[in-house]
């Protein structure tokens, strides 16, 4: 539950730029909200990233130009080259700290990485989904489990931050083979790790499945709940998890482009939710001192959590545990992944008044 707050991310869109072909589930224009099919050009490129930098304000400690929804070497090595290049403008000037991007794992090999070493460089992500061979095959993926090992440990040889993502809910996929595939990548021990759940989007090869009838998407509480048992995976193992569900945007919110699946724009927020529910209520099961009233503390930056969407944590709490009242406050000294809980104070003592004594007149 750490928070980044500190880092600036400027990010830059390449939807299935350098993809050698469509996997089942993508449809990147619909994700990124990204409609141009040409490449940005260098003077665009200079032109957003100085956009996004009158955005920066002051606390923000690091910045980092990153490219996003495409698979980035698997580009050209002349468009490589280009982009590495008027990125790396901003990093000699002082603006910008470092670069990252997202790729494939079967793009990454030591003419690759001994090519980008000439760039600040800092991060690599990998669209992992799935290591389970048969998933990935089944999801059009074109690589293996083995060719994430391999890109991996190239990275971390590089001395790269190496960021993962994966997908619960892929086709052949019972639930069981995405716990697998969290405990497979935690023993990897990523810097970082993003979890999405399958969403059928229009314009995927996964919508045509979807209508036909020969693939159904895993319902929102059951997507949360095993997205949830991920997440705590990754947490015993202190990896960090930047992210639960798509970005929110426009064209995902109104419905045009999800048909079916999991998808909210508070995703990662009910699966925080419904986790702060459970840690509560196992620590009220073991609680014999408090019966009409609590008080739950938490780090300020879960009270929202603790409380649920639309509060919703809150009458289930009173209900399963016969309370009358219970209050949720904010408590810096708590680290982000704890939560304490307390009987509410009763029996204040009201002060005295002396009643105002009658001034006698003479």
């Amino acid at each position: 539950m750490s928070n980044n707050e500190g880092h600036f991310i400027i990010p830059v869109f390449i939807p299935h730029q350098g993809c050698p072909h469509k996997c089942i589930f993508c449809n990147q224009s619909a994700i990124t909200g990204v409609r141009q099919p040409f490449p940005m050009s260098p003077n665009d490129l200079l032109k957003h990233v100085q956009k996004y930098l009158e955005y920066k304000k002051e606390k923000r400690k690091t910045t980092e130009i990153a490219f996003f929804g495409g698979n980035f070497l698997g580009l050209k090595r002349d468009r490589i080259d280009s982009m590495l290049k008027e990125a790396n403008l901003f990093v000699k000037s002082g603006q910008v700290d470092g670069i990252r991007f997202s790729t494939r794992p079967d793009t990454i090999d030591t003419a690759r990485l001994d090519f980008i070493n000439a760039f600040p460089v800092t991060t690599v992500e990998l669209g992992v989904q799935s290591m389970d061979d048969r998933i990935l095959s089944k999801s059009k993926r074109g690589h293996t489990s083995a060719d994430t090992d391999k890109a991996f440990f190239l990275l971390k040889n590089c001395g790269l931050k190496t960021g993962l993502q994966m997908m619960v809910g892929l086709p052949g996929d019972d639930g069981s083979h995405s716990i697998d595939t969290a405990e497979k990548l935690a023993r990897l021990c990523p810097d970082y790790i993003r979890i999405y759940p399958t969403i059928v989007l229009s314009g995927s090869p996964l919508a045509e499945w979807y209508k036909s009838g020969a693939y159904t998407p895993l319902p929102l509480e059951e997507s949360i709940n095993l997205v949830k048992e991920i997440y705590c995976i990754f947490r015993k193992k202190n990896i960090r998890v930047i992210r639960m569900g798509l970005q929110a945007s426009k064209d995902l919110d109104n419905g045009a482009e999800v048909l079916a699946g999991p998808y909210h724009p508070a995703f990662g927020h009910l699966v925080l939710s419904s986790l702060f529910l459970d840690m509560a209520k196992a620590e009220l099961k073991n609680r014999k001192d408090i019966h009409e009233h609590a008080v739950i503390k938490v780090h300020p930056r879960n009270i929202s959590r603790m409380q649920g969407l639309n509060k919703s944590n809150i009458p289930i709490l009173k209900k399963e545990f016969n309370l009358n009242a219970l209050e949720i406050i904010g408590d810096s000294n708590l680290t982000e992944e704890n939560l304490c809980i307390h009987p509410k104070p009763t029996g204040f003592l009201k002060p005295i008044l002396k009643k105002p004594t009658k001034k006698r007149h003479n």
